[in-house]
């Protein structure tokens, strides 16, 4: 669905977007509520500095609500014992409402983190009904086993849902990642409580009145927007929740590992931090595509993107061709208005994220040569704009190669053999993603095998389906998403022995 059209000016999408309704309170049991402390805080467009709305901010109490309701509505069987083929019923009918509220949806994400609308609107809300409407389709296709214990016995091994699943989601894409959390929840037959990043709470506001409108039942689905450090902590903490799923940085996920160690033991799954590396060899046919993906690779989304390919290591006898290469195609990321279909990049999310990015930089330039960028752009608008920027000569041991920027920042390293690419490349606390450019087949299977990542690329960057699973190892994070692996993480196993 292609929504973005050359005959729409910035002006038109201003007006549509002053025209929205949009949802500030929170949404529990069936119904939007204020705050139970009555405080809230401001929602802020990061590409004009404009205050777009005053979100509620939730805290324990309104956790607590939450919790009652989830864990009602599970109790119940209303959805956790319903048949499977009403479950999938709803959540296709989630995804095709998102769909049909696609430009609204895509405004939404757009006015609050500062990504380009193109984006929001042909990649994000698509992605986000795809995912839904994949999970309403496996519903009713997930069966148990059968083992034949003996000629005496027989047991049943089933799936069944864990009960109340708390999801923690990012700013970076808002939508997209509370689909990849509450799809498979939801499908499983859990009831949910999802919190939005104070930075982007707008599409899961809105997200839980079109799952209303599609008939997921009261309690089930809740969104609790609010800080980190008080609503976040409420949901690792709570005894009444059974399960947390995070995407976020490793720092905040290593804080979740102590809540569940503090509170009940609740599984926690987390999907953390990346510093991915782009391998390029000289067995690689087609240079020119390979830089191309290397750019999009770190610049899409401002490079706010937990797998963006940060590290990029170029085999020493074409790093003067490939890095001219790269440099030639930097120039397309121009940072402009997210409204604008020319930009080629947006915002960042925030002032306090854009000082974190130019810090990084500032200590790029110590040790590094910067090719280009390294600033702050179109300080006219009160937007929060970088420039794509690009260091070589990187020391694969200094802090802008082994520290998560998540920004438009790429930091490019030589190297001599593939013994010591692979050893530069697993160097890191980090384990989420990497790409391989290659045409040498036995050298793409021989790499991929020896990289400690979850997802390995090849001849691509960051490549990412729902029917393949994505996550990370080391300080990464555990536990996968997307797929019918995913299911994992909401799903207890029984067994039940019959003796005849």
């Amino acid at each position: 669905m292609n929504i973005v059209t050359a005959t729409r000016t910035p002006a038109d999408w201003q007006a549509r977007a002053a025209a929205l309704s949009i949802r500030t309170e929170a949404f529990i049991d069936g119904r939007y509520r204020p705050a139970v402390e009555g405080r809230s805080f401001e929602n802020v467009n990061p590409a004009t500095g404009a205050k777009i709305a005053d979100i509620a901010a939730c805290t324990t109490a309104d956790v607590d609500l939450a919790v009652i309701a989830a864990r009602r509505s599970f109790e119940s069987g209303v959805w956790s014992r319903c048949d499977p083929a009403e479950r999938r019923r709803v959540l296709v009918r989630l995804a095709d409402l998102i769909l049909v509220h696609a430009e609204e949806l895509a405004l939404l994400e757009t006015l609050d983190m500062g990504k380009l609308l193109r984006d929001s609107a042909m990649l994000d809300i698509p992605g986000s009904a795809e995912v839904f409407r994949w999970y309403g389709e496996a519903c009713d296709k997930l069966n148990g086993e059968v083992v034949r214990a003996g000629e005496g016995a027989f047991a049943l091994i089933d799936h069944e849902p864990v009960g109340v699943i708390g999801a923690v989601v990012p700013w970076n894409f808002p939508l997209k990642m509370a689909a990849w959390k509450c799809a498979p929840a939801l499908a499983a037959g859990n009831s949910v409580i999802l919190k939005p990043a104070e930075q982007s709470p707008l599409t899961a506001l809105r997200l839980a009145e079109l799952a209303a409108e599609a008939g997921v039942p009261d309690g089930v689905f809740n969104v609790l927007p609010g800080f980190g450090h008080e609503a976040g902590q409420a949901i690792g903490l709570h005894a009444g929740i059974d399960c947390v799923a995070f995407t976020g940085s490793t720092e905040i996920g290593k804080r979740f590992l102590s809540y569940a160690g503090a509170s009940n033991m609740k599984r926690i799954w987390l999907e953390c931090g990346g510093k991915s590396a782009n391998l390029v060899f000289p067995e690689a046919k087609d240079l020119d595509r390979a830089a191309t993906f290397a750019v999009q690779g770190i610049f899409f989304n401002q490079g706010e993107v937990c797998s963006a390919t940060s590290r990029l290591f170029v085999h020493r006898d074409i790093a003067e061709d490939f890095i001219a290469r790269v440099l030639a195609k930097v120039d397309a990321y121009r940072p402009g208005d997210p409204l604008d279909a020319a930009s080629g990049m947006g915002a960042m999310v925030s002032e306090e994220h854009t000082a974190r990015v130019m810090d990084y930089i500032a200590i790029g330039r110590e040790g590094a040569t910067l090719a280009c960028g390294g600033e702050r752009v179109l300080a006219e608008t009160g937007g929060c704009f970088i420039a794509p920027t690009v260091f070589t000569g990187v020391d694969p041991a200094s802090r802008l190669a082994r520290e998560e920027v998540f920004g438009p920042v790429l930091a490019i390293s030589t190297f001599a053999d593939e013994a010591e690419v692979v050893r530069l490349a697993n160097d890191s606390v980090y384990g989420l993603g990497a790409s391989v450019w290659t045409n040498d087949l036995a050298q793409a299977h021989r790499v991929a095998r020896t990289l400690h990542v979850g997802s390995v690329s090849v001849n691509t960057v960051d490549a990412v389906d729902v029917r393949t699973p994505f996550g990370g190892v080391k300080q990464s994070g555990s536990g996968r998403d997307l797929s019918l692996h995913a299911f994992d993480k909401y799903t207890d196993l029984k067994t039940t022995w019959i003796s005849l």
